[in-house]
């Protein structure tokens, strides 16, 4: 009887060096035929993180595939007028709890960043890891206003969506989200439709996908006559991804390949996405860069709305002038320039001094071209 790979052998495999060697040669030998180089979008930081991590990105050049960073960050697109709202009720009210992810609080903006601002009396600003410990952060402090301010895609919404159904379960009246929450499909729309930049295909988030499904993506296909792949995180479910793409162009035939089986299914998660539908209804939300965008973001229902922050204390958003002068984050996650284009990058804005929120993230471009190319050296 043949033993049974474990699962730390296939990831193994999934990095080795013979095993990418292969693959890329297998790229380059789809791509020898078409005599142009290819420019492909990943539509995801954790991509990003691993084409840099592992040294991908200047190996496919060389093989003729160019990789374009795209909106994939969800810290990154939330506009500055969600954090400027946030910072002037935690400095304005009493007995507000701020809750966040911690990149959320090194967010600058004209107002400085939550990490930053000097909360009123009573007041504070919490770093959480969840929705859950927020919600457990109301259950603890009945005699505070405890807001979740929470920016994600299509991975972690139905999570908020379950917190806050808990919450009005338990009579959890002193919980409520500020929700930056947007949903990928409308983005890769409003970038080809834009004509700004110019793509071969996608490689396709593997996180989203696993909630979404392969068909949230056919229209990519369909209707703009470009290929995609859903690709995991390992360098060789990239390559994976990389090399269905090249293939369906050279064969010009555009379709959505699932190179992420053993995650990803056609239909994704419909527990899932039930619980979105329930929940949350989709309305045209403002992305860092790529402007407004119909059915880009969703927000709690009507019948939700008593946990609705943006409602509960009447936030304002108010746009204003980009912060600061110079940053082109917002050209980054259109895919227009690279990090290093902007004349900021690793001088003036570095991840100890960050003057946009590319370069504070994790899956932020700027942050990861920093750490793991050149920025560092040019600093």
């Amino acid at each position: 009887m043949t033993r049974r790979e474990t699962s730390a052998e296939l990831f193994e495999r999934f990095r080795s060096n013979l095993t990418i060697r292969t693959l890329l040669k297998a790229i380059q030998r789809e791509i020898k035929p078409l005599n142009r180089s290819l420019r492909i979008m990943e539509v995801c930081g954790t991509h990003t993180m691993t084409l840099h991590r592992s040294g991908l990105k200047p190996l496919l050049r060389e093989t003729g595939v160019e990789m374009v960073s795209g909106p994939g960050c969800p810290v990154c697109i939330t506009p500055d007028f969600y954090h400027e709202a946030i910072i002037d009720l935690v400095t304005s009210r009493r007995n507000i709890v701020v809750a966040t992810f911690g990149d959320m609080t090194r967010v600058p903006t004209r107002k400085g960043s939550l990490q930053t601002t000097v909360p009123a009396a009573g007041s504070e600003i919490k770093i959480v890891y969840s929705p859950e410990e927020a919600q457990e952060l109301a259950r603890n402090r009945p005699d505070s206003e405890v807001i979740f301010f929470g920016a994600g895609f299509e991975t972690t919404i139905p999570a908020i969506a379950f917190t806050v159904r808990q919450a009005a379960s338990e009579g959890l009246k002193n919980f409520s989200l500020l929700g930056a929450l947007w949903l990928i499909p409308p983005a890769i729309e409003a970038i080809l439709q834009s004509g700004e930049v110019t793509i071969d295909g996608f490689i396709y988030p593997g996180h989203v996908s696993a909630i979404i499904g392969q068909q949230a993506y056919e229209f990519v296909a369909e209707k703009y006559g470009l290929p995609g792949a859903i690709a995991g995180f390992e360098p060789a479910d990239i390559l994976l991804g990389l090399l269905s793409v090249v293939r369906q162009i050279r064969q010009g035939q555009p379709t959505v390949a699932n190179e992420y089986r053993r995650v990803v299914t056609f239909n994704g998660n419909q527990k899932a996405r039930q619980l979105m539908a329930e929940m949350f209804e989709p309305f045209e939300a403002t992305w860092r860069g790529l402007g407004p965008i119909k059915n880009s973001g969703l927000r709690l229902k009507k019948e939700w709305q008593s946990f609705e922050a943006r409602e509960k204390f009447r936030l304002r958003f108010e746009a204003g002038r980009p912060h600061p002068a110079g940053c082109r984050c917002g050209e980054v996650l259109k895919g227009l320039i690279d990090p290093v284009e902007c004349p900021l990058f690793a001088r003036s804005c570095h991840p100890d001094h960050p003057l946009g929120p590319c370069m504070v993230s994790y899956e932020g471009a700027c942050l990861i071209e920093y750490k793991y190319s050149s920025g560092a050296k040019r600093k």
